[in-house]
């Protein structure tokens, strides 16, 4: 599944080892696999290949220009939630008619340079919101193209904080609403309102909830097929697990085998929006063991690593393996906990862990997706490096932050 493997005793990432690239940039460093993001994608679109979907990253995952570009040169376009990932996806030269744009809150301003660039379509999460993105195209004497984010209510085993395909999430329009947007959408005079989209969650690691998704919404389209409501596009979102510790996720294929039956009933172009499925397992965080303390309760692992480099542990109690980057068969049970002024600022609590010394390196793993992009200045910290590996190269693709980054736009 990754590019991250020890050889002899040693971690490396690709042909790389990683103590050289913590030693030569320092940490708290994150190390991403070429081979592995693009290898997971390409795995995707084998998959699907029958039926040659859009694939488009989902930005928000890992937003790092770098590895949005290495994405589109290999033909994938980009969801997006922002003016920022807008941005961003228009730097690295994703063709306008790749990009597709969901968020619950899209302001005018944002609305309005999308709708310029000509973006593909906007996901659209209310009533309201599609009220305003015709005013706006109006204003503009533009069409826009639209599509209608539907919550189909169903249940996903996944942390309650990333399901979003529950009708008490805030996200999409129940089926009976988006029913009656799309009977009367002629009086939208400035949408074309052209497709459906779904996207029930985040590290959803089996089939099911797909398919009775899928399944809800392919009766619906067929409900509309009767009134003559002809639609183009079908975004059935993203959502894929990873491995993460023992879960035992669905591979591409296996997904596409149960899905791809369904989509075909539609008759409608298939867009994908996967993130963690791409990058989780591309990218790792090197940090350092500055203390080892010991209480009369537990130990600590003290590393200069932080919840505001990696928030995923203390924000959702979300496991990350945790190698040592010279390998050891000795273990112990410990916390391994960062610097900042939060109890739950930790990577690891009460955990068998390699057994370490001052100075020693350990790597946090499948942390490529939601690392960096969630990453903060809390507790005024700079933000680490990221750096690309390609077979033997390492290159920075993100210079660690300076105390005059820290400032530049504030006064004193």
């Amino acid at each position: 599944m990754h590019e991250f493997k020890y050889r002899g005793n040693d971690l490396y990432c690709e042909n790389v080892k990683i103590a050289k690239l913590a030693s030569r940039f320092g940490t708290p460093l994150y190390v991403y696999s070429y081979e592995t993001l693009i290898d997971h994608y390409l795995k995707l679109k084998s998959a699907f290949r029958k039926i040659n979907p859009l694939i488009c990253y989902s930005v928000k995952a890992n937003s790092n220009l770098s590895i949005l570009r290495a994405l589109v040169k290999k033909g994938a376009g980009l969801d997006i939630v922002s003016g920022g990932e807008l941005y961003r996806a228009l730097k690295v030269g994703c063709p306008s008619q790749k990009i597709v744009y969901a968020s619950v809150g899209k302001t005018d301003n944002e609305i309005a340079i999308a709708i310029s660039e000509g973006i593909l379509f906007f996901n659209v999460e209310s009533l309201a919101e599609l009220e305003n993105i015709n005013r706006i195209s109006r204003k503009l004497g533009k069409i826009t193209r639209a599509a209608i984010r539907i919550n189909p209510d169903v249940e996903t085993k996944t942390h309650k904080y990333i399901t979003t395909g529950k009708i008490t999430n805030k996200f999409g329009i129940d089926l009976d609403s988006a029913y009656k947007i799309l009977v009367l959408r002629s009086k939208f005079t400035n949408l074309n309102i052209c497709g459906l989209h779904i996207h029930i969650g985040s590290q959803i690691t089996e089939s099911a909830p797909f398919v009775a998704a899928i399944k809800k919404v392919s009766g619906f389209i067929q409900r509309l097929k009767s009134k003559g409501i002809e639609l183009e596009y079908l975004n059935i979102g993203g959502g894929m697990g990873i491995i993460y510790d023992r879960e035992t996720p669905q591979t591409a294929r296996i997904y596409a085998d149960k899905i791809i039956p369904l989509l075909e009933k539609t008759g409608l172009k298939i867009i994908m929006e996967p993130g963690r499925f791409i990058v989780g397992n591309a990218g790792i965080l090197a940090v350092k063991v500055l203390y080892i303390k010991h209480t009369p309760k537990k130990k600590f692992i003290i590393v200069d690593g932080g919840m505001n480099d990696l928030i995923r542990p203390a924000l959702y109690s979300a496991y990350h393996n945790i190698l040592a980057l010279r390998k050891t068969s000795k273990t112990e049970r410990a916390d391994v906990v960062g610097p900042i002024c939060e109890s739950a600022d930790f990577f690891a609590k009460e955990r068998k862990v390699p057994k370490v010394k001052v100075g020693d390196y350990l790597a946090v793993m499948s942390a490529g997706a939601y690392g960096f992009s969630m990453s903060s200045n809390y507790n005024s910290r700079l933000r680490p490096a990221e750096v690309m590996v390609t077979k033997n190269k390492a290159s920075v693709i993100r210079k660690r932050e300076s105390l005059s980054d820290l400032i530049h736009n504030e006064k004193d």
